[in-house]
This record gives structure tokens, C-alpha cells and sequence, in this order.
């Protein structure tokens, strides 16, 4: 590696800082910067244990600013080498803190058409994180959705588009080196294809999703190189500074650089072929490799543990994202040093990376400083009047109408008094969602009424009672994505058939879905004419979207896929 070049840039002072590290680290510490493990409790005790590890890197799920601001300061003052601090900061602050400010998915950004919301995401999360003491966005999402089946790329992404994605990535980017924030471009080699949506070859759908099984990208590498490696590659000379690698296969360019693995499923956590051959060699990256989560059984299931944690490292990446157990996977990689898994060349290499990362960071210079995690102060730069501002905006110009076939828009409380609200999906954001949108009706003196299961006691509406009670009817999907599910469709209670959550109701009574989550739910409600796209559930969202249904403000979203799902009769 050149640590003079980038993604680094680092000058001689800082080079010295690294080498003199390195030179005065013991094997112990060498294996324990490997490791970013998740924290599951604040608890100093809880702390000390992880810490006793050596670790690189230290993770935690999104929790209240106060807490996390001084589980990061006590973590980073009773580390030697200061930690990297990363988190899934990918639609804003409330992705580091639950009292940051909620922006907006990546969908949304580019739903609004203009790469600046991009660059907002990116200065919201990352400045906000960097006022806990986070200084690693495991953002921007660079995956092409091109694949309506996919339950976890969606609105995670900026669409369907290539050229898009890069283009908002880049200010991502932008954002983020503003805020002294290092960026993880993920999940290489690329999820969320679906060759046969766009008319390309390969073997088409991989729906599937990491946390369950190793999937594959099925393109050629013509295709790949037109798609996603046009997008790491000029992300990669833009500056990222590190990679995720997923656990996904990539059949193509692993079987040319190697035509041994012909047959063979590797994940690109565990593959030299797309790490070394691929990303380092013809992309050009200089940068940090970590993996995306390994408790995920696309890895796990991909070998046996013992040797999976070092060849990870041997084969290509230089951390190890979360652990089954972190004593257990320190003493597999420690084992796999001992045994010739790992290479010391290749230990010393993946430190050195780690360590460049954290001088290209100025970590070093603040851990002398004491300068690690700001102070309390620092948590006024959340939900700023700015970025509450922006949030809005982003809201108002990314909510989308698909369809309104039916002329249902505008509504209003003269025509459609009574109206019966469901919401599809079953989150912990149900209430404050339902209850938020409820309220909102309400506001403009709607009668709302909210779905309840039938039973065989309390029987089912024909025709004529539920026109009787109801005016209109308003579904709200909100099918967030999530790990370890299958699918992301609709799911209904059906009273054999009967009951009032399924639409049998599309011809009696105007009917409204809209969508906070996927863009894609059309596919199972086309008999509902009158269909929107949000992309996000916050609250700024819910309150533009009820403002545009009553027509108090104007629809500007411009898809950035296909709602139709390339089905002729969804657009009718």
C-alpha cells in the first residue's frame, strides 16, 4: 500500500505514527484490531471486556445522544489506540441517536431529482454522528435496485439508475469529508439486480437476502463493469475510504480470474478474486476492506468458523464486522496466525490500513487532545432548525404519485367524511405512524376509523353495511425493510377470504394506498387506483403526504424506479 496516495494522503509525521505503532503492537493487539464488534450494553464492565480484546473498531445500534456520546468517551479513553467509531448513518442522524434528526431514506433523495438532498443526508448524519464521537458512515448504499423482489436493498438505494447512484453517492461523499467522516461505499461487488427486469443476460433474480444465505450478482462482467464497477470505480478515485464487502458471490470475474471456483458460491467477504484481483488490482483501492456482519449466514454458512475469520483477512479484507462471540472468533484468528491460515504479511498489511484510516482520520492527534469525542455542546447540532428545515423540504419534494386513475385527489372532508384507515405491516413504528396520520385527517375534521381483525362473534360487512360506515378507505404501507425476512410484500388478514383489511372493496368506495416504505407495493394492490410513493415514515413525510392528498400543496416526487414493476396492468 501507498499511504501517500488516496485514499489516505498521509505525510511523513503521520507514516511515522503509523509504523511506530505497528512496530510496538504485540501479536494480541495486531489480531485484536481486526475487529469491530457491536456493543449490546453502556455498561463500563460490559465495556472493559471488549476493550480487554484489543479491538480496532467498535459499533453501536442507534440509542439515546447522551448515552452514546459517553459510552464513546469512556470507550475511547480506556483504549490504547483510539477506535474507529462507526454507524449505519444512511438516511440521517436518528441513525447514530434516536433524538437525530429522521431525513430521509436514500430513495427519497433522489425521488426529489437533485443531488443536493444527497449532500444533505450526508452533512445531517455525518455531522450529527460526529457530535457523538462516530467518525465512520457505513453509508452511502451504492446498490442498484433494479430487482422489485429484494427486500433489503429498496429504498435503501438511489434507484435504479447507475449514473444517479454515483452521482448522489459522490455528494454523500462530499458531505462527509466536510464532516471529517470516513465513508464504507457498500455491499460489493452489488446487490438488488435483477437481470431480467432491465433485458440483460445472466441468470436474472437473486431476491435473497445476506442475513440468510450467500447470494450471487449473476451479471457479466461487461454488465458489471457498466454498472456497479462504473460506480466504485469513480467513487474510488472521488476518495472513499473503505469498502464493504458482501457476503455476496459474483460468478463471472471470480471464475475468470480463478476457473477453479467454476460451480462454487463464495462470498466477496471471503474471495481474493473480488477483493484483490478485482477491487485492489483493476479498480485501483488503496483503502480499508471490511466485511458487512458476520453473524450474516451468507458467511457463516460459507465454512467453518475457524477458518472462515482468518481467511477473511488472508484473502482480502482488513476487518471483521461483528462476531458469533468475540472470545471465541479472537482465539479462531489467533489460531489461524498460529497455523498458517493467516499470513503475517497479510496481518501486517490490514493493520497498517486500519491504523492509515485512523491517522487519515486525525485520531492520533486527537487522542493526545483528548479530542476523540467532543464535548456535551456538540449535541446542539442535533435536530437543528437547519436540518429540521431541510428534512421538511426533502419530504415535500420527494413524495410521489404514481397513479390516480380513479380522480380521488383531492380529498376532502365534505365529499368523503368517514374515513376507515389501515396500516399494513407489522413494525414497531406502527403506532407512531397510524397515529401520526390519523391526526393529521383528523386535523382537516375527517371522521377516522381504524381497522379491527374480524372474528366469527363480530361477523363481516356486505356491500351495503360497509358503504353504510365508510366514505373512503386509506391504506398505509408501511413494510420497512429489515433483516432476515424474505420477503417485503403484503401481507393480509383474511377472514376466509372476507374481511375488511383485503381491498375487495376497490369498486364501492374511493380507495387510497400509500406507501412509506417500498416502492413497489402496487405489485399486490393493483386494483387500488389511486397509489403513492413516500420512501421514508417520519413524521415531516406524513404530514406532506396528507397535505397533498387534500390538495393543500402539489405532488413533485419523480420516481427513481419502476413502481409498475415492469407489469403493463399495474399502470392501469
Amino acid at each position: 500500500m501507498n499511504y501517500k496516495e488516496k485514499p489516505f494522503y498521509l505525510d511523513d509525521v503521520d507514516i511515522a505514527w503509523v509504523e511506530n505503532t505497528l512496530e510496538n503492537m504485540s501479536l494480541e493487539e495486531m489480531i485484536g484490531q481486526l475487529f469491530c464488534p457491536i456493543g449490546y450494553s453502556t455498561d463500563p464492565e460490559y465495556l472493559n471486556m471488549l476493550l480487554h480484546f484489543h479491538i480496532g473498531g467498535l459499533f453501536f445500534r442507534d440509542g439515546v445522544a447522551e448515552e452514546m456520546q459517553s459510552t464513546f468517551t469512556y470507550a475511547q479513553e480506556h483504549t490504547k489506540i483510539p477506535l474507529l467509531i462507526p454507524s449505519n448513518l444512511e438516511a440521517g442522524g436518528d441513525g447514530a441517536a434516536t433524538n437525530g434528526t429522521a431525513y430521509g431514506k436514500q430513495m427519497a433523495c433522489a425521488a426529489a431529482n437533485d443531488p443536493v438532498y444527497a449532500y444533505r443526508l450526508g452533512k445531517i448524519a455525518c455531522s450529527e454522528g460526529s457530535a457523538l464521537g462516530i467518525n465512520w458512515a457505513f453509508a452511502p448504499v451504492v446498490d442498484i435496485d433494479r430487482n422489485y423482489h429484494n427486500p433489503i436493498t429498496n429504498v435503501r438505494t438511489y434507484g435504479d439508475d447507475p449514473e444517479k447512484v454515483y452521482a448522489y453517492a459522490r455528494e454523500y461523499l462530499r458531505a462527509a469529508d466536510e464532516c471529517n467522516m470516513a465513508v464504507s461505499i457498500k455491499h460489493f461487488p452489488g446487490d438488488g439486480v435483477d437481470a431480467f427486469l432491465k433485458g440483460l443476460s445472466g441468470d436474472g433474480v437473486d431476491e435473497r437476502d445476506q442475513h440468510l444465505l450467500t447470494s450471487v450478482n449473476s451479471l457479466s462482467m461487461e454488465e458489471w463493469d457498466k454498472s456497479y464497477g462504473s460506480i466504485y470505480q469513480r467513487l474510488i478515485d472521488d476518495g472513499a475510504k473503505t469498502v464493504m464487502a458482501g457476503h455476496i458471490a459474483m460468478p463471472a470475474y471470480q471464475e475468470h480470474f480463478n476457473p477453479q471456483l467454476k460451480g462454487k458460491i463464495v462470498p466477496a467477504s471471503l474471495s481474493r478474486e473480488l477483493l484483490v484481483n478485482l477491487l485492489r488490482d483493476k479498480l485501483g483501492f488503496n483503502g480499508l476492506v471490511i466485511t458487512d456482519a458476520t453473524p450474516m449466514v451468507g458467511f457463516t454458512a460459507a465454512g467453518k468458523r475457524s477458518e472462515t475469520v482468518p481467511m477473511a483477512i488472508e484473502n482480502g479484507c482488513d476487518m471483521i464486522l461483528f462476531n458469533k462471540d468475540l472470545k471465541e472468533d479472537y482465539q479462531f484468528m489467533l489460531d489461524g496466525y498460529k497455523n498458517g491460515l493467516l499470513s503475517r504479511e497479510r496481518l501486517l498489511d490490514a493493520n497498517r490500513r486500519i491504523l492509515a484510516l485512523k491517522a487519515s482520520l486525525r485520531l492520533h492527534e486527537k487522542k493526545i487532545k483528548r479530542q476523540l469525542v467532543p464535548g456535551k455542546e456538540a449535541l446542539k447540532n442535533l435536530r437543528t432548525t437547519e436540518h429540521i428545515q431541510w428534512a421538511k423540504e426533502l419530504a415535500d419534494q420527494s413524495v410521489t404519485l404514481v397513479k390516480d386513475i380513479a380522480e380521488n385527489l383531492p380529498i376532502s372532508a365534505k365529499k368523503t367524511p368517514r374515513i376507515l384507515l389501515e396500516i399494513l405491516g407489522h413494525f414497531p413504528s406502527n403506532e407512531r405512524v397510524v397515529g401520526k396520520v390519523k391526526e393529521e385527517l383528523e386535523k382537516r375534521n375527517f371522521q377516522v376509523f381504524l381497522y379491527e381483525k374480524e372474528d366469527f362473534e363480530k361477523g363481516v360487512d356486505n356491500v351495503t353495511a360497509f358503504k353504510d360506515k365508510y366514505d373512503m378507505v386509506i391504506y398505509i404501507g408501511n413494510v420497512e425493510n429489515a433483516s432476515n425476512q424474505t420477503t417485503n410484500r403484503l401481507n393480509w388478514y383474511t377472514f376466509w377470504g372476507q374481511g375488511n383489511n383485503v381491498p375487495w372493496f376497490a369498486e364501492e368506495v374511493p380507495v387510497i394506498f400509500i406507501s412509506v416504505a417500498n416502492p413497489y407495493h402496487l405489485l399486490d394492490v393493483p386494483m387500488i387506483k389511486t397509489y403513492i410513493n413516500c420512501y421514508s415514515n417520519n413524521d415531516y413525510v406524513l404530514e406532506a403526504v396528507i397535505a397533498k392528498i387534500a390538495g393543500e400543496s402539489r405532488f413533485k416526487g419523480v420516481s427513481p424506479v419502476d413502481p409498475f414493476c415492469g407489469r403493463i396492468e399495474l399502470s392501469y
